[in-house]
């Protein structure tokens, strides 16, 4: 008798089951296709890099950088702001069916399978430019299944929620091509030194290529494996028809002219500043580190871009980028307190240490006028008041311990005042002061102004001996130039979460009155004289066309320029990271950046002189004996005074007969002038 599986009705049977068994698996998989389709279309991508970075802004809004822990350089651009040389060398090299496929190139894909059996390891892929953006955004490039099926989720979801040029777009901007930079942009910066929609063929056949091994292909370490790549990409845009053979051939032939290796970044503005702001965020406001970069902060500051580009050109002309001396420039505004500009090096990508918060750096005769601001102060001393400059040695601590200071070039004056002392920074009369004054009170004054670091109260404070940073500098000037109020200094003005709800505000302080205005003035007036004939800063004066006062500082390791208008204060530094000596001709690299940078900062601002406070009076003086000048006198000039500390006794060297003529009746000798806005600018033009 046969067996059932012989009976053709019972295969019949069997068969019409298999089929309506394999009709409903298909029906099954097709809904949970379309199932699974449907959910990963709705469910939302995880945030892209910049949307959840956190932002930080200038004082105009606009968006200077990102917070990020990798160090990327980039600068996002549009596909039109793209040479399109290097979009289809790109796609040559990387995807030839991208505007085709749905993602995933499977004939690649089995190709490479088929590769990898050949040989028994992994040695071939088939990404798309899709799935390389997809490990870019979200994933590691560690090679495990779990990775794999996580990178053709996020694949499938971005050629669901992007058109082509957007993920085109989006892969450009964020790519990896070498030495810190992402993103076509701040690679054609760093490499060629031009924005990426000036590429020309060869660059753009080379650039396409760094990718795909990012050290190996990189031009700077392995030129020859870059200009073999090179020529493979242009083969390939020549065979789909994008170029000629001919045009290949002598994009190949081009000699390219690379960007030094190492050589600033000029994508990415004010660099040192940023990282200031995030010690700030983390150190000072509490806020963490995830908070900061992945939390879509907005963080809003005091800078002023175009101070800021002033400041970064400055220290670009002033400083050789062959050499290892090292600069740092801060800016203030008196009247706020407000950072304006910062640049901690001349190369943020070969060093990124800020040097403008180093609290190891000498200022040097920079500091001298916190000294003479304690001696006006006290009024004990003007700027009339006479020391000779002459090698002395000094006794202090109960005669127990002596000092002898130099003064730079064995150069000795003599009798003079503080006026000229200050101008000729004469480092003998300087320590007379601090010896009649008292360290203790230069140090208390010192920390009125804002300077944090610890000074040692002894005579050789006077010339700069302990170590204070280039923002305290800064901040201690701005209340000289701010008319002795002291303003909090300020980088951060509020912080924003990604709702745009308030964070953080700083608070709105008044400034504190900490030294007299009238004090104030008087200084800034003998300060004045570094610019003028005689003064050490007088070989800058021509490149500014405004009232400015400062003091320039030096010492065997460094260069120090610090000076304000009534707009700014500023403090630059230059010297080695090392320890290093240095050179005549390295010390003087700081006044020029000053000059170049306090001009262009103010471009557009109209000269102002310095208020003129209460308290504050001219009067005439014969230069030679420092008495209340006479119509006698052939020689006349008006120093300021505090009101109450000027010359009583009139010049009786000139006079005839043995009398003096009285000043009431001679307008030419006029015995004292109260300030008027009038006389201050006739003063400030005929100087």
């Amino acid at each position: 008798m046969p067996r059932d599986s012989a009976n053709p009705k019972v295969k019949r049977h069997r068969l019409r089951r298999l089929i309506r068994l394999a009709a409903v698996m298909t029906v099954l998989m097709v809904l949970a296709a379309g199932a699974l389709l449907g959910y990963l279309y709705n469910k939302p991508l995880p945030p892209i890099g910049d949307d959840i970075r956190s932002r930080l802004l200038d004082a105009r809004g606009n968006v200077l950088s990102t917070f990020t822990t990798d160090g990327r350089s980039r600068n996002p651009v549009t596909l039109d702001q793209i040479a399109p040389e290097l979009i289809q060398a790109t796609l040559a090299v990387e995807d030839r069916k991208f505007f085709s496929h749905s993602g995933f190139d499977l004939k690649g894909m089995a190709r490479a399978v088929l590769a990898n059996l050949e040989t028994g390891e992994r040695s071939q892929g088939a990404s798309t430019l899709t799935q390389q953006l997809a490990r870019n955004l979200y994933l590691t490039h560690e090679k495990t299944w779990t990775r794999k099926a996580k990178e053709a989720v996020y694949t499938m979801q971005l050629e669901m929620k992007y058109s082509k040029k957007e993920i085109l777009n989006m892969y450009l901007n964020e790519i990896y091509y070498g030495h810190g930079a992402y993103g076509i942009e701040a690679a054609s910066r760093m490499y060629f030194g031009k924005a990426a929609a000036d590429l020309n063929l060869a660059e753009s056949a080379l650039l396409a290529g760094i990718p795909k091994g990012p050290t190996y292909y990189s031009p700077y370490t392995h030129p020859d494996n870059a200009k073999k790549r090179q020529s493979i990409i242009l083969n390939a845009m020549a065979q789909v028809g994008d170029i000629t053979e001919k045009q290949a051939e002598e994009a190949a032939r081009t000699v390219l002219s690379f960007k030094p290796q190492g050589q600033k970044d000029t994508v990415v503005l004010a660099p040192y500043f940023r990282d200031y702001i995030r010690g700030l965020v983390t150190d000072t406001l509490g806020i963490s580190n995830d908070e900061l970069e992945l939390g879509g902060l907005n963080v809003y500051t005091t800078l002023d871009p175009d101070m800021q580009q002033a400041a970064e050109e400055a220290v670009d002309k002033g400083m050789d980028p062959a050499s290892e001396l090292e600069t740092a420039l801060v800016s203030i505004d008196p009247r706020t307190g407000y950072i304006k500009a910062m640049v901690g090096g001349k190369n943020y990508r070969s060093n990124q240490f800020n040097h403008a918060l180093a609290t190891t750096r000498q200022p040097g005769s920079s500091f001298k006028p916190v000294m003479y601001l304690t001696a006006l102060s006290s009024k004990t001393m003007t700027g009339l008041s006479v020391f000779n400059s002459q090698p002395t040695l000094f006794h202090y601590d109960n005669n127990r311990k002596t000092y002898q200071p130099k003064n730079f070039g064995d150069k000795y004056l003599g009798e003079i005042n503080m006026r000229q002392a200050i101008a000729a920074s004469d480092n003998i009369y300087a320590v007379n002061t601090i010896m009649k004054i008292g360290a203790d009170h230069v140090a208390e004054m010192a920390s009125r102004l804002g300077i944090k670091s610890p000074l040692q109260r002894v005579p050789s404070l006077a010339l700069g001996t302990s170590p204070v940073s280039p923002l305290e500098m800064a901040s201690a000037f701005a209340v000289i130039g701010g008319g002795g109020v002291r303003q909090p200094v300020t980088a951060i003005l509020k912080i924003t979460d990604a709702n745009g709800d308030l964070v953080y505000e700083a608070p709105q302080a008044k400034g504190e009155q900490v030294v007299e205005p009238a004090a104030a003035y008087v200084l800034t007036r003998l300060m004045e004289g570094v610019f003028e004939s005689g003064g050490t800063g007088n070989r800058v004066a021509s490149i500014i066309k405004r009232p400015v006062a400062g003091k320039t500082g030096t010492t065997d390791t460094d260069g120090w320029m610090v000076g304000f208008t009534p707009e700014l204060s500023t403090a630059v530094w230059v010297g080695y990271d090392k320890g290093r000596d240095i050179a005549t001709s390295d010390g003087r690299r700081a006044a020029p950046i000053f000059a170049e940078y306090t001009e262009k900062a103010l471009a557009n601002v109209p000269p102002k002189i310095f208020p003129i406070p209460d308290g504050v009076v001219s009067v005439y003086i014969n230069p030679e004996s420092g008495k209340l000048a006479t119509a006698a006198c052939p020689e006349k000039e008006l120093e300021t005074f505090i009101s109450g500390t000027e010359p009583t006794a009139y010049c009786d060297e000139h006079s005839t007969g043995g009398e003096t003529a009285p000043v009431e009746e001679s307008p030419a000798a006029p015995a004292k002038e109260e300030h008027s806005l009038w006389s201050d600018i006739k003063r400030w033009w005929l100087n």
